[in-house]
């Protein structure tokens, strides 16, 4: 009797453990409740004599018993446990003092029981590994140094609960294939969520970060998350890039890095298809974007970051690619490609930008408007750098898309040999830039009238030019220029070297020495009051001209020393280096080609057989007699009238600038006339 007392008061005692639990889940007394249990489990254990058949039965009342006592918060003593055994492992592989505690838990069947819980420990270690290690290391690729981690350090722990009883290392490693796979996969699921985050990052940091790229390739095989990674790439690229505060050279930048890292993770180009499609359609939409393409093109960016790789051969535009299902080395398109993946893909970098644009045009029209600005800066007659842009430009465009710039260029050198021809019949302090009005780019126009002696050696240049080119006759602009001037006073000499509206206003002070504002615009021609006062606040602060009372400059034959106490105006002389002369933009240029299609017009001409079309209407006659009308059916009515070769884009720019001037209003995508 007494032993049967000690067995129920030992029972008793059990009936605490769930009181003893909730309040204690350290990993130690886990442990020691555990071992505690294993000994009452041997103690009343029946003796092997009786049976198998008694031996399962007590074994699963046992189990059946205990499981019902015990409280929800034991899973969280266990998971500390298993825990703590993972950590021991990892730190000390060769210590085998917890093979006694994996030993009991398979006596109480805790492994099964707990199975989830127990993987879901070696998941937040591996997890917590990953991020430890991989986060914001992108040169070298993490994968391998990984693989061997799990090896040499998760493996041997996986041994005890997963491959309990196995008596061969080929035995242990077929049992262990299961949770080793979900191990694996989790560990490269773990390391893809991380590089999906840093993305972006990633990519500015591009070429440095190649290291991740390639393990995010390796991920992605592994793990299908190819859709989260272009909705984080569109996430962080319409928060972080694609907004008024990013400068389009960032921008272009940025895609030319995004096509570069995409085609490592992704050769075939989905990825980038997708990803690519808003920044491109942003970029359409910027001003800017040809001309900051066309700067990088000709090695003529702002700053050292370029779109073009030095060491990458130039070569001509490639065209998209034409599916030729005769080659036996043809591949279908990749399961998520979409329907237009094929036509976009292109493997040339400049290309891949140059398409953003439905017709490469653009890009020749922007070019001449920068090489034309940039060859009318140049003072000293070198044109080597200019030379080496067109030839550049010809094998990517072709060379009949560059005629026109090599006329430019040929205006340059003939412009200096007419001057010198000139110059030697009859010299003159002028030396103008000659060049074709047909064909460079529209040159802003201003009605100055250079006064005095300006307009005098003027005349006497046209003259001697008629002389020399009587089948030619000059056009001067001269609001262009710089004038380079020598300023003889009663006390001093000053030289300066201003723009011509500024020399024009200082030569009218060789005629009297006070002038108001309103009497120099009457002399110069149509300038506004703005642009006047700045060209006179030049003189003002080389002390030349002193404004006596408002809008009335006098001229200083004498200089005046400053008032004391009063901060003297430093005098600012513009050299005008960086200064390029006024173009008309591509914009600007097409706009006002495109007014010719607003109003009504009559156009005829003359076929073979002498008929002629009739009457044209263009879009005011299209918005009042048809109403309102959408981009596109404008656009298909417009390329019936003869000449028009204008896209979609450049249309819409156009509808957008007459809606600005009131000529044109626009509702759910539907223009109409404005009121």
């Amino acid at each position: 009797m007494r032993h049967v007392r000690e067995a129920f008061d030992t029972i008793n005692r059990c009936r605490r453990l769930p009181v003893m639990l909730e309040s204690n889940s350290d990993p130690e007394t886990v442990r020691a409740l555990i071992f505690r249990l294993v000994e009452w489990y041997n103690a009343w254990k029946p003796n092997a004599e009786l049976g198998q058949t008694i031996t399962s039965a007590y074994t699963l009342a046992f189990q059946t018993y205990l499981f019902s006592i015990l409280p929800a918060s034991f899973a969280k003593g266990v998971k500390a446990l298993v825990a703590a055994t993972l950590v021991r492992t990892v730190s000390q592989p060769s210590d085998q003092q917890d093979r006694y505690l994996w030993q009991a838990f398979d006596t109480l069947s805790l492994i099964e029981r707990y199975e989830t819980l127990i993987a879901s420990v070696g998941y937040e270690y591996i997890e917590a590994h990953v991020l430890k290690t991989c986060a914001s290391s992108w040169e070298e690729p993490m994968l391998a140094n990984l693989r061997a981690w799990m090896i040499h350090k998760i493996v041997p722990w996986m041994v005890w609960p997963f491959a309990r009883g196995a008596t061969s290392a080929d035995e242990a490693k077929t049992m262990m294939q299961g949770v080793g796979s979900r191990f694996d996969f989790h560990m490269h699921k773990t390391l893809c969520d991380l590089r999906t985050r840093e993305i972006f990052d990633i990519i500015v940091d591009f070429p440095d970060s190649t290291g991740a790229l390639q393990d995010l390739k390796e991920c992605l095989q592994r793990v299908d998350q190819r859709a989260e990674l272009v909705q984080s790439i569109r996430r962080a690229n319409k928060k972080r890039l694609l907004h008024p505060g990013a400068d389009t050279k960032d921008i272009l930048l940025s895609y030319v890095s995004t096509i570069k890292c995409l085609r490592i993770v992704d050769p075939p180009g989905v990825l980038l298809f997708k990803v690519a499609d808003p920044i491109r359609r942003y970029l359409r939409d910027r001003p800017d974007t040809i001309r900051c393409i066309v700067a990088s093109l000709v090695g003529d960016g702002e700053s050292g970051d370029s779109l073009v790789d030095d060491n990458e051969p130039i070569q001509p535009l490639q065209q998209p690619e034409i599916e030729n299902y005769a080659d036996p080395e043809w591949t279908p398109e990749p399961i998520d490609a979409g329907p237009d993946f094929r036509a976009s893909k292109t493997s040339d970098i400049i290309s891949t930008i140059v398409s953003i644009y439905d017709s490469k045009d653009l890009f020749i029209k922007e070019f001449q408007v920068l090489l034309a600005q940039r060859l009318l800066a140049i003072k000293d007659g070198n044109f080597d750098r200019e030379r080496r842009n067109i030839e550049i430009l010809k094998i990517r465009f072709g060379e009949s898309a560059l005629q026109v710039c090599e006329v430019m260029l040929r205006d340059m050198t003939d412009s200096r040999r007419i001057d010198q021809h000139v110059q030697s019949q009859r010299p003159n302090v002028i030396h103008p830039t000659i060049i074709s009005r047909h064909f460079w780019p529209a040159l802003e126009t201003s009605s100055i009238i250079m006064p005095g002696q300006f307009q005098d050696t003027q005349k006497e240049y046209a003259k001697e030019f008629a002389t020399f080119k009587p089948d030619k006759a000059l056009r001067w602009l001269p609001h262009l220029g710089r004038v380079q001037l020598e300023l003889e006073f009663d006390d001093r000499k000053v030289n300066a070297d201003v723009p011509p509206l500024e020399a024009a206003f200082i030569e009218l002070f060789s005629e009297k020495d006070m002038w108001t504002v309103d009497e120099l615009i009457l002399r110069v021609g149509t300038v506004s009051r703005s642009t006047a006062l700045k060209s006179l606040a030049t003189w003002v602060n080389m002390r030349i001209l002193k404004e006596d009372r408002e809008h009335v400059f006098k001229l200083l034959s004498v200089r005046e020393e400053p008032i004391p106490g009063i901060k003297a105006a430093i005098p600012k002389l513009a050299t005008g280096e960086d200064d390029l002369p006024p173009m008309m933009s591509v914009q600007q240029q097409q706009a006002e080609q495109m007014k010719v299609y607003w109003k009504v017009e009559r156009y005829c001409y003359v076929r073979l057989v002498a008929r002629l079309t009739s009457q044209l209407q263009f879009i005011e006659g299209m918005l009042t007699n048809l109403g309102s009308l959408s981009l596109d059916r404008i656009q298909t009515m417009l390329r019936l009238a003869p000449g028009y070769d204008r896209t979609i884009e450049q249309l819409g720019n156009f509808m957008e600038a007459a809606k600005r001037e009131g000529l044109a209003t626009v509702k759910d995508g539907m223009w109409r006339l404005g009121k």
